[in-house]
């Protein structure tokens, strides 16, 4: 998701610095925009100029420091308030700039709780896109109580004019609009495989030919990432209390054992 955020942004004409945790995820990121941008090319979605400038938008560190000078700085990391709350803290101590918008990509987790890691939570706000980042269309943009209403116009016509994006807005909710109606029923599907109602396939394929959906429910969660399910579920859970966003007991066993879909080469499919 990172990498895809920082492709949209590339793409933009933006000056993009790319921070990850070692330079074995730094060259892993660099790798992995550099594949899209060349699928991209070749689709005829980018001509020769337009890549040639997005990679030389895109700078890639693992100093958290360099990200001092930057206007916006969008969080992408796994969906856990224990380590988001860290890096906000972080990010709160290097960014310099007072006009500086630090924006979350979380899929669940309550902003207020994120910006209040910081000193200046009228600044923080949820900037959620959705995967494949350079394909998906939408963008949730979500302010806290604290959230300035000039950094939600800001951030609004940011997505909308500079990206190119259609924004909606949500209330600061767990799972603010399309998690909080997507969760249950990506769960609904683990639980119709868990009782043996019927096969992944024939799940996914009923919900793609008998309801027009581009993917099916276990397809999509393995593309999301079983772990990522499996947080977002929980968070979702702690929020509302209903049994819909309860994780399926199938769903904790197949995290245990590492299998977490497509980016481990297995999940409810084998992709090896």
């Amino acid at each position: 998701m990172g990498g895809g955020v920082a492709e949209v942004m590339a793409k933009a004409g933006l000056a993009t610095v790319v921070r990850e945790i070692d330079a074995a995820a730094a060259e892993r990121s660099r790798s992995g925009i550099e594949r899209s941008l060349d699928r991209a090319l070749e689709r005829g979605k980018l001509d020769e100029a337009g890549h040639g400038a997005a990679l030389d938008n895109l700078s890639f560190t693992t100093d958290l420091a360099e990200l001092a000078d930057c206007d916006l700085v969008v969080e992408a990391i796994v969906e856990d308030f224990g380590l988001k709350a860290e890096v906000f803290a972080e990010l709160d101590r290097v960014v310099t700039s007072p006009e500086a918008i630090l924006a979350t990509n979380t899929s669940s987790i309550p902003i207020i709780d994120i910006a209040m890691r910081t000193g200046r939570p009228e600044q923080v706000v949820g900037l959620h896109f959705f995967n494949p980042a350079p394909v998906m269309k939408l963008v949730e943009v979500i302010p806290s109580v604290c959230t300035s209403p000039a950094v939600v116009e800001r951030v609004t016509g940011f997505a909308t004019d500079v990206i190119g994006k259609t924004v909606v807005a949500a209330k600061d909710r767990a799972g603010f609009v399309v998690n909080m109606l997507l969760v249950p029923y990506l769960l609904g599907a683990m639980r119709m495989l868990e009782a043996g109602h019927a096969t992944a396939e024939d799940i996914d394929t009923g919900m793609k030919l008998g309801a027009a959906h581009p993917m099916g429910p276990l397809e999509l969660s393995d593309l999301i990432g079983l772990d990522t399910m499996l947080l977002v579920g929980e968070t979702l859970h702690a929020e509302y209390g209903e049994p819909s966003y309860a994780p399926p007991p199938l769903l904790k066993r197949m995290v245990a054992a590492g299998q977490l879909g497509r980016k481990a080469g297995r999940g409810f499919y084998d992709y090896g």
